[in-house]
């Protein structure tokens, strides 16, 4: 015996689907990718295609401690990370990967980091929300100041 499909059987079958959808569409944290790049020395970065936070080599030089300006920072896309100094000789580093929807961050003026995908701002000296919609701080990353070196620990 064949069982035909029932106008109501159809639409609860997309009405589950269109839900799987929107909840993989829409999950917590995943955000847009703007289209945009830059390159990491300049302070500036759009994204790429992946947005998720890879595992740097440890030991990896970033930079130059001169590269880094005091007061701001720059973002290494690659490895998705920024890398500031709030104040002369203290340098700190953040994933750049935005806590709001994974975005990577795209500039550091004005003594915050920016994500320019929902305006999105972090403090440079913790990483702390300075304006939303992020509700988290970026996550802190290790590394070490040795001589003129900056390198991920």
């Amino acid at each position: 015996m064949t069982h035909s499909a029932t106008r109501r059987t159809v639409l609860i079958a997309a009405g589950a689907t269109g839900a799987a959808a929107l909840t993989a569409g829409c999950g917590g944290d995943g955000e847009e990718t703007p289209s945009t790049e830059t390159d990491a020395g300049t302070g500036t970065a759009g994204t790429g295609e992946d947005t998720a936070a890879p595992d740097a080599p440890a030991g990896q030089e970033l930079a130059s401690t001169d590269d880094i300006p005091v007061g701001g920072g720059t973002i290494f896309k690659d490895e998705k990370v920024v890398v500031t100094q709030p104040e002369e000789g203290d340098f700190k580093a953040f994933s750049a990967v935005c806590t709001h929807q994974n975005c990577l961050v795209a500039t550091v003026s004005d003594g915050t980091i920016n994500c320019t995908c929902h305006g999105s701002r972090f403090a440079i000296a913790d990483g702390a929300v300075e304006r939303g919609p992020a509700t988290r701080p970026l996550p802190e990353e290790k590394i070490t100041v040795e001589g003129n070196s900056i390198r991920l620990a």
